[in-house]
């Protein structure tokens, strides 16, 4: 087990940029799926409440 952790870790000090997913990258993920569901969200209350005032359009 030892060598193997030694393994990877001689590993990872060789090549910095293994394509892991940064932390940023996860951030952004977050913050756009957070977006979206809230300007989803924002559109099926606004449909919700003048449901009754479109259909007379």
């Amino acid at each position: 087990m030892t060598a193997r952790l030694r393994a990877g870790w001689d590993e990872a000090l060789s090549r910095p940029d293994r394509g892991d997913i940064s932390i940023t990258t996860v951030i952004i993920w977050v913050a756009a799926v957070t977006g979206a569901v809230l300007v989803a969200g924002t559109i099926a209350l606004v449909i919700a409440k003048y449901n009754g005032q479109l259909g007379n359009l």
